[in-house]
């Protein structure tokens, strides 16, 4: 299979759905600048994810350092050993006593997952999948479905313009409130409510003087994890961020626009940007279908990407009304269409197949551009 290209034409989540689907093994490289990222898939499983540009900072030695897990001097020691045997660094930790081989795996996986999510946010770069054996090794994350990634990142890039409204700042420290409510868990052992596990764990990290950015070191939750468990205790008002000495207050500029707009101005602009776009796809919908032509009049693949994810909003909240209307989400795109909610058109608009869709529970699904 020959897939390269850049990635303004073809999103991470695009590239990463039709590699899995297809069940393919190799590598994924993407660039950006000077990044390099590489992705080893077996079966459209990913097992492998790291960085080729990766500074110092970012080795994992480094990592267990920063939280603390290991000591400077129990790495300067490992890392003489590594140099005089070639033993494979977490092999020396553990026959060391420094961790247990159970942490240093964790660490390795919470290393591989933030390279990964970390790519969702990339604006522009290249890509290219090689096909070509790829081989696990002892140090490798444990294997992880695409869709599973697809998920948490475009969850992530969804919710972090909410969380960077008061979590503004790498340097911001924390002050606690007031305790936290007895937790209550539901059948299935879950904790209920806004605060669980990894708010818990980050109110019990908080100390004088550990800003955010050691606090996602420490936590070992990786950065968005980290940031929404302090908007949560944030919310819920749990916890106070505090300015450093000196430093100014965020100006309005840092806000998102429906925070400067305010929340019923802001909603009536985003209604109205919403449903313009929406007018637009179903123009185009309907102007498609009674000339009687594909409904693929794009030959500028970045319009036609953008067009699509007006249309994809469409069928979001087409979806919603079924669920609210029959208890749940549909097993087939289709049944919307049987329901009257869509046209069968507009279930591929602007492209020829029908998008990628899949429910996952009753309330939670997957719908992507198809693969082409």
């Amino acid at each position: 299979m020959s897939l390269q290209g850049t990635l303004k034409d073809f999103g991470i989540g695009d590239i990463l759905q039709l590699i899995g689907q297809q069940q393919k093994t190799g590598t994924l490289h993407v660039r950006s600048k000077d990044q390099e990222v590489r992705v080893g898939f077996s079966d459209g499983h990913i097992i492998k994810a790291e960085s080729v540009t990766r500074n110092r900072k970012e080795l994992i030695g480094a990592m267990l350092v920063r939280s603390e897990l290991i000591t400077e001097t129990q790495l300067e020691a490992a890392l003489e050993t590594q140099r005089r045997t070639l033993k494979r660094l977490g092999d020396v930790l553990v026959s060391n006593q420094a961790l247990t081989a159970e942490r240093f795996q964790s660490m390795m996986q919470l290393q591989a997952t933030e390279t990964l999510y970390r790519l969702f946010t990339w604006k522009s770069g290249t890509y290219e999948f090689v096909q070509e054996p790829v081989e696990p090794d002892a140090e490798a994350i444990r294997p992880l479905r695409a869709e599973t990634v697809l998920m948490e990142g475009f969850r992530m890039v969804d919710e972090w313009p909410v969380i960077r409204q008061k979590i503004h700042r790498d340097d911001l420290v924390f002050e606690r409130i007031k305790a936290l409510p007895q937790p209550r868990f539901d059948e299935e052992g879950g904790e209920l409510g806004a605060i669980g596990p990894s708010e818990r764990r980050i109110y019990d990290e908080l100390s004088l003087g550990r800003d955010l950015r050691k606090l996602v070191d420490i936590s070992c939750l990786g950065e968005f994890e980290t940031c929404k468990a302090l908007y949560n205790l944030v919310k819920g008002e749990y916890i106070r961020p505090i300015l450093p000495e000196g430093a100014p207050a965020p100006s309005p500029g840092d806000q998102r626009l429906l925070a400067r707009l305010g929340g019923p101005l802001g909603r009536l602009l985003a209604s109205m940007v919403v449903f313009a776009a929406l007018g637009v796809v179903a123009f185009r919908v309907v102007s498609a279908r009674h000339e009687g032509v594909a409904a693929t009049p794009f030959a500028d693949s970045a319009a036609q990407r953008h067009v699509s994810q007006a249309q994809r909003v469409r069928i979001e909240a087409a979806l919603e009304v079924f669920r609210l209307e029959r208890g749940e989400l549909p097993e087939r795109l289709d049944s919307l269409v049987q329901a009257g909610l869509l046209e069968s058109g507009e279930l591929k608009y602007p492209w020829r197949e029908e998008y990628y869709y899949r429910r996952l529970a009753a309330r939670q699904f997957i719908l992507l551009p198809p693969l082409r």
